[in-house]
């Protein structure tokens, strides 16, 4: 390996580099005479670059956590109208009243105003009546909201819902991946350095000056 290799080619599936472990420390950094000071420099920036993309990481993971449990209570709900819309809640409600056969049949089939609660923020919610209705209105984020028929809002929360489930997924993959090469990274700087220390005290004890001593002395 190259002294001046720090990170392999390999990388997983988002592009992130995998971090090699140095088995022969002097091998990597080129001789036994070789300083470490630059090794270690490559090492830290390495551990920067790991580090930077596990904060950005983690920061994507907390809010598709947040957005998620969003996405399904929508979808929930729109479901919920358009089966209505669509009278499939009327086929369970005939069969629990099956034995009263002198109740109205338009009275079955037409479906009563919804009372419910809404959310205006973390701690208001205010009350609504819902009736019959074929669309409704979604938020899609920086202020924008759109309306859509029914069946097209529910076709396109449960795309976003898929999309964000498989990105928490993958996010959740690569900041494991992150920490396994942040660690392996940390590993290398440890054991270029003690084999440095290592170095410098073999070479006191043969009587050797460190280049560094040296130009200390000059």
């Amino acid at each position: 390996m190259s002294s001046n290799a720090v990170l392999t080619e390999e990388k997983n599936p988002r592009g992130i580099p995998r971090a090699p472990f140095i088995e022969n420390v002097e091998a990597h950094i080129g001789g036994p005479d070789v300083e470490v000071e630059p090794t270690l420099k490559q090492f830290q920036d390495a551990l920067a670059k790991y580090r930077y993309m596990d904060t950005n990481l983690t920061q994507r993971r907390q809010g598709l956590e947040e957005k998620i449990p969003d996405i399904k209570k929508t979808l929930a709900m729109v479901e919920y109208l358009l089966e209505r819309r669509e009278g499939k809640g009327k086929a369970s409600a005939e069969d629990e009243e099956e034995d009263d056969l002198d109740e109205d049949e338009d009275e079955k089939s037409a479906p009563k105003p919804l009372t419910t609660t809404f959310e205006l923020n973390d701690t208001l919610f205010a009350e609504a009546v819902l009736e019959e209705t074929e669309e409704v209105h979604l938020w899609l984020g920086a202020n924008v909201m759109l309306s859509y028929k029914l069946p097209a809002a529910v076709d396109l929360l449960r795309t976003k819902l898929a999309t964000a489930e498989s990105t928490l997924a993958t996010t959740i993959e690569d900041l494991a991946f992150l920490r396994e090469q942040t660690t392996v990274m940390e590993v290398n700087t440890a054991r270029v350095y003690n084999w440095d220390v290592k170095r410098r005290r073999l070479r006191r004890e043969r009587g050797e000056v460190d280049e560094k001593e040296l130009k200390a002395i000059q």
